[in-house]
């Protein structure tokens, strides 16, 4: 065997060890296994894990003065700043728009624990993590970003009743007014998906970014990272509630006034 032939191998080989052996990325959420013909994801189990998690909040608020106080401290200004929204009528969507931003800060918050991403189940001849933030999976942000342009619509017809409401999109008085009612649901459609992606996006690259500074530098060199992904899982839920309590606000608006 010729030496560049025997060099070749070898670089062949220390690269087969560094890929094997190197952080594990995958943008899609692994199944764990399957119950009753559903695959359960190492994403939607965290989803599972933060949904008990808030539960357990929720009967402890009015049962532990110090969750009580606590959770005051973060629902107070934020119900402020909704109000600056809504106005008279936050006591209607307030509850709507906060178990938005609760449970997305949970899922991107659950993500950067100690663990999360690190556990691994042997499954198929290969390792994938236990756990996975919700919000790191494409399927969850999508069903977030679906079911918060679905409640604008629902609120829409509650407040400005159907004829209104499909005026809106459909508005035959001119060309203009119909392109226009075109344009509008484009809109719905690409809110929704802007929602999902912008979310998604945010949040799994921040994980991949934590998992590529954790596998290349020591541990403490990545703490300046996790503080900073800390507070960008808080930003992405306050930017998705908010822009869902705008989107509800304007379409519950009598344009017509």
């Amino acid at each position: 065997m010729t030496t560049n032939k025997v060099a070749e191998q070898a670089i062949t080989q220390t690269t087969e060890a560094v890929v094997s052996h190197g952080p594990h990325i995958s943008i899609k959420a692994e199944t764990l296994f399957n119950f009753l013909g559903l695959p359960i994801t190492n994403s939607l189990l965290t989803s599972w894990l933060t949904l008990v998690l808030l539960a357990f909040l929720a009967l402890a608020y009015k049962r532990n003065r110090f969750v009580t106080n606590l959770l005051n401290l973060i629902l107070k200004p934020i119900y402020g700043l909704f109000y600056g929204v809504f106005g008279d009528k936050i006591d209607v969507f307030f509850p709507l728009v906060m178990t938005y931003f609760l449970y997305i800060l949970g899922l991107n918050w659950f993500g950067l624990l100690p663990g999360v991403g690190t556990l691994m189940y042997k499954t198929h001849g290969h390792s994938i993590p236990i756990l996975r933030a919700g919000t790191a999976d494409l399927n969850t942000t999508l069903a977030f970003g679906f079911f918060s342009i679905f409640m604008v619509q629902f609120y829409a017809v509650r407040y400005l009743g159907w004829g209104k409401y499909l005026k809106k999109f459909f508005n035959f008085a001119n060309p203009i007014a119909a392109f226009v009612g075109i344009l509008e649901i484009i809109s719905e459609f690409s809110k929704a998906i802007s929602f999902s992606f912008r979310l998604f996006g945010n949040i799994f690259a921040g994980e991949v970014l934590l998992t590529v500074i954790a596998f290349l530098v020591p541990v403490l060199a990545s703490f300046p990272f996790l503080l900073f992904e800390f507070f960008v899982g808080f930003i992405q839920a306050l930017v998705f509630s908010m822009l869902s309590s705008i989107f509800i606000s304007v379409a519950i608006a009598d344009h017509g006034h």
